[in-house]
């Protein structure tokens, strides 16, 4: 696996570069800034070149600039970099060839960016190769409607063609275009560029950010498929803690559900349907030291993130849930809440719980097994052998649709029937096929 990476920066010559930044820092502030943006972005590169990967891939980079010659380069920045003019013609035209000769010398995965955005780290430049294993296109969204990176599996100049660049329309127009070709999109967090006087805080915070030991970082992965009603508040909620990253990956939807991930910030991906495909895939691209598996119709509590991170600071926990509250009214339901308070505290809670566990944890035994439904339980029924299974007091609240869809007592009954159909040893193909067919309402 060869994977190349281009940088797009120019020569800090003061008068010619960050001019929108002249007016607030000056002409040689200004140029100063480009070189320590540029500095700060290739450290970040190299620590990327050096990040271990399995299978350990071929990584090369080559410095793309404009305003200088290649001696001067390398007497900024050294002779460990490849250097290459970025030549002649728009933003589109200098990508393209940059692509272009990429893809010829042999590369599998290229990507390109530029050095404005200091909030880039070397973790997510290796989730954007990532994302090009099973994607075509893959896309850091800036957030002035642009787009800070770009990558491709293969070569598609049309997506560097009629792009009005330069403006708030280069990320919605790419998109289109990507459509257009029937490419598998993947997009990243969104970040900023600083490109105006208004951005310089963000350069500021980046450059003086120290980076913390003590906090473990925290990512949310949710599968999704035709989620559009409940996701955005879901989306809001999670968003509301400390965690490092959202990934929604989507099954299929045939609603908005992808437009509503991107437009509220979360990473997005796009696989296959089925819901342990979808968290393996996530959990792939996912850089978090802490892991939340949860589905995009349930709601986590207040200060949920501290509380995963409060649970698992305890060596002796393998996995974690949160109790299950159901949103909607009914007796009956209630005592489907004690019945799922009592399983679980028995170590056998449900993915519609919101399962957590350590990263290390997961690749350890081997993620979700790829099973048509109960990958949960399979997974759970593995972590058991690593510690305990703790339940955290707070509750998250889950839709009471499929409840609601088939009735109370059916649905009780269908699931037990399922997972004591597992634990003896059936199959759990053969469990989806029974399950698709007696998992619908009735007819009038």
């Amino acid at each position: 696996m060869s994977q190349h990476l281009i940088v797009f920066t120019r020569y800090p010559v003061p008068g010619t570069t960050k001019t929108r930044l002249i007016p607030a820092l000056g002409a040689e502030a200004a140029a100063d800034l480009q070189r320590q943006m540029t500095e700060h972005t290739l450290r970040q590169v190299a620590c990327w070149q050096t990040r271990p990967a399995s299978p350990s891939p071929y990584r090369t980079v080559d410095v793309r600039f404009s305003g200088g010659d290649r001696s001067q380069m390398e007497a900024w920045l050294g002779a460990s970099w490849q250097y290459t003019p970025q030549g002649e013609g728009d933003l589109g035209d200098r990508l393209q060839r940059a692509f272009a000769a990429a893809f010829a010398a042999g590369a599998d995965q290229v990507v390109a960016m530029g050095i404005d955005c200091p909030q880039l780290t070397a973790q997510q430049l290796a989730q954007a190769m990532q994302a090009l294993v099973d994607h075509d296109l893959v896309l850091g969204p800036a957030t002035d409607g642009g787009y800070y990176l770009l990558g491709l599996r293969r070569p598609c100049p049309e997506v560097f063609q009629e792009i009005a660049w330069s403006t708030a329309k280069v990320l919605q127009q790419t998109l289109a275009i990507a459509q257009g070709q029937n490419l598998r999109v993947a997009t990243l967090a969104p970040l900023s560029d600083i490109d105006y006087p208004e951005d310089l805080p963000t350069w500021y915070a980046a450059r003086d950010r120290l980076e913390s030991a003590k906090t473990k970082t925290l990512s949310v992965i949710i599968p999704a498929l035709n989620e559009a009603a409940t996701l955005p508040s879901v989306l809001q909620e999670v968003q509301s803690g400390d965690v490092v990253e959202v990934i929604v990956v989507d099954g299929g939807s045939q609603d908005d559900t992808l437009a509503i991930a991107r437009q509220q910030g979360a990473i997005t991906l796009q696989s296959a349907p089925g819901r342990a495909r979808q968290m393996n895939q996530g959990a792939r691209l996912a850089t978090g030291d802490l892991l939340l598996f949860l589905h995009a119709d349930t709601h986590l509590p207040t200060q949920f993130d501290a509380e995963i991170r409060r649970m698992l600071s305890d060596p002796t926990i393998a996995a974690g849930a949160f109790t299950l509250a159901i949103d909607a009214p009914g007796a009956a339901l209630r005592w489907v809440e004690r019945g799922v308070s009592w399983r679980s505290r028995r170590g056998l809670p449900y993915g519609d719980q919101g399962l957590f566990l350590r990263a290390e944890t997961f690749r350890q035994v081997g993620g979700f097994p790829d099973l048509p439904l109960l990958e949960d339980v399979a997974l759970v029924r593995r972590l058991r052998s690593l510690g305990r299974i703790a339940i955290a007091p707070q509750s998250v609240l889950t839709s009471g649709r499929r409840w609601q869809r088939l009735g109370v007592v059916r649905t009780t009954v269908l699931n037990q029937v399922i997972v004591l159909g597992y634990l003896a040893g059936i199959s759990p193909d053969r469990l989806a096929r029974w399950y698709r067919g007696r998992g619908r309402p009735k007819s009038n």
